[in-house]
């Protein structure tokens, strides 16, 4: 979806675009249209207004009003709140399958742009003034050619790979149980992280459904297990998994009523010191992937994409060569800060939130509790979940892509 997303802000540009995907785009194992859900920071919703996609994502999103962040079994908490920082919502919830439908429908207008899919890459090769890209489609290899190769093929990415481009992997020992709860009451918008012994607990707002003539309310569930867990809770009843989730997480959201598909997949910090080589830049999981707490992975992706756009446009407008080293490093030089600060965030959150020393526990709780009484605190809190610290990208101050 991040390079979807790309493709789309690139739409204003005398650029002629290929989307190479493998899999076709409604299939089960597309990961665009899967079950899971998004959390999108204000700052992306930004993007996407100036992108001209939020009118057709608005009515599928649930927005977050208000964030509860709190330790099972502890006193600390910090709560976040829309109005005590003037924004509409602190951020959204949309289903993958949603999101992935609305950029589809976009691109299928733009006539610059051609989804090759399904298609796998073979090989990548690059040269001074051009980058090759053979590709294996319907039973047929071909080559493609082109100025810039993108990578935005997630955390194991191929063409990284291909192109023996170092990364450094922490494994975390925990594995992320995704699945959709209903609960009996509603939601009022709030989303909650919990911290556990095992790891952070999410549960964001969702729109609700109806089934059988009856309105059911619905959150998303993160669930961070240790490894040796995740089998047992992947294979229990229903009933059963609700009753544990109940356990762990309180009542805080009333009842949990029925529990859907459940998935699950290992936790891993993945860095990559160089984002771009000549002809080749790397953005979303492809550069940097995440642990999911505090929902910024997706979020970092859509500001890549927002300053990488920005610089191309600029590089056009120019005249230059949009594969240029010296055009890439303005990429490097704009977004290197903003990852870095976001991966020393994410990380820093659970490894604090792991350490089970008894003044650990205590500081953090006490740390808790004064963040939430401290504004401004919060605020720099706030600006950094909403995806609005630092140097922000044009896009998301409205100013769109020409």
């Amino acid at each position: 979806m991040v390079g979807m997303s790309l493709a789309c802000a690139l739409s204003p540009l005398s650029l002629r675009v290929g989307i190479i995907e493998r899999y076709p785009l409604r299939s089960q194992q597309q990961p665009s249209f899967d079950d899971r859900s998004i959390a999108l920071a204000y700052g992306t919703r930004k993007i996407f207004q100036t992108m001209g996609l939020w009118q057709a994502l608005n009515p599928v999103v649930m927005p977050i009003n208000k964030i509860h962040i709190s330790e099972r079994g502890r006193f600390g908490a910090t709560r976040l709140d829309r109005h005590e920082q003037g924004v509409e919502a602190l951020g959204y919830v949309v289903e993958s399958r949603e999101l992935g439908q609305v950029l589809k429908n976009r691109l299928e207008t733009e006539t610059d742009v051609s989804l090759v899919c399904p298609a796998e890459v073979l090989q990548v090769d690059v040269d001074q003034d051009i980058a090759s890209v053979t590709i294996h489609q319907q039973g047929e290899s071909r080559t493609l050619t082109t100025a810039l190769v993108v990578a935005a093929d997630g955390s194991q990415s191929a063409i990284r790979h291909q192109l023996a481009i170092p990364a450094h992997t922490w494994e975390y020992g925990q594995t992320a149980l995704i699945s959709n709860v209903g609960i009996r009451s509603d939601h009022d918008n709030i989303a909650y992280e919990r911290f556990t012994d095992t790891g952070p607990l999410a549960l964001l707002p969702m729109r609700g459904i109806q089934e059988q003539g009856e309105w059911r309310h619905r959150c998303s569930l993160v669930w961070t297990l240790r490894h040796d867990q995740v089998e047992e809770y992947m294979q229990m009843a229903d009933e059963e998994f609700l009753a544990c989730l109940q356990q762990r997480f309180g009542r805080r959201l009333g009842e949990f009523t029925q529990v859907g598909k459940r998935s699950s997949y290992p936790l891993s910090l993945v860095r990559v010191p160089e984002n771009v080589q000549s002809r080749i830049a790397l953005i979303g999981n492809a550069a940097h992937t995440l642990h999911p707490v505090a929902g910024q992975g997706y979020n970092l992706g859509i500001r890549d994409v927002a300053v990488l756009a920005e610089v191309l446009a600029a590089a056009v407008k120019a005249g230059s060569d949009i594969g240029d080293m010296n055009v890439l490093q303005r990429y490097v030089d704009w977004r290197q800060r903003d990852h870095q600060s976001v991966i020393a965030f994410t990380d820093g959150l659970v490894r604090v939130f792991s350490n089970p020393l008894f003044p650990v526990r205590m500081l953090r709780n006490v740390a808790l509790t004064l963040l939430d009484l401290a504004p401004g605190l919060k605020k720099n809190l706030a600006k950094r979940t909403m995806g609005l610290a630092g140097r922000v990208p044009g896009m998301a101050r409205g100013i769109p892509i020409k």
